[in-house]
């Protein structure tokens, strides 16, 4: 692994866990951290209230180098993923799906969108 990968990976993993310090001092409960699927890996898996909540996290200069990070490919693939990974918990199945992106720019507070994308309606991919 290069420098610059390792670099990226640890700026990635600080990402995430200041998302996670950031949604849980918000009521959101932490079901799961990286996640790993077969189509792929999703950030977190958090519960608040009637909600499963998706989380992506994007660490970049910019918010808007954040929000370009994620096009079509990637939101389907966490789709995926998340139906993937929900599909044993049967516990979880009455529960409110939403894809939510949190954005870490440095010197800033994190951003938290929720409800970011929603599956199959392309008038409201990525809000």
């Amino acid at each position: 692994m290069t420098r610059a990968r390792r670099q990226a990976e640890a700026r990635g993993r600080w990402a995430e866990w200041l998302a996670m310090a950031w949604l849980v001092a918000k009521g959101y409960r932490l079901l799961d951290h990286r996640a790993r699927t077969a189509a792929g890996e999703i950030d977190l898996v958090a519960r608040r209230g009637e909600y499963l909540v998706f989380i992506e996290v994007k660490a970049r200069a910019t918010r808007a180098e954040a929000l370009d990070s994620i096009g079509p490919r990637q939101r389907a693939r966490i789709t995926r993923a998340a139906s993937i990974w929900r599909a044993p918990r049967s516990s979880l199945h009455h529960l409110h799906l939403r894809y939510d992106l949190v954005l870490v720019v440095p010197g800033r507070w994190p951003q938290h969108r929720r409800a970011a994308w929603v599956p199959g309606d392309s008038a409201r991919d990525l809000l």
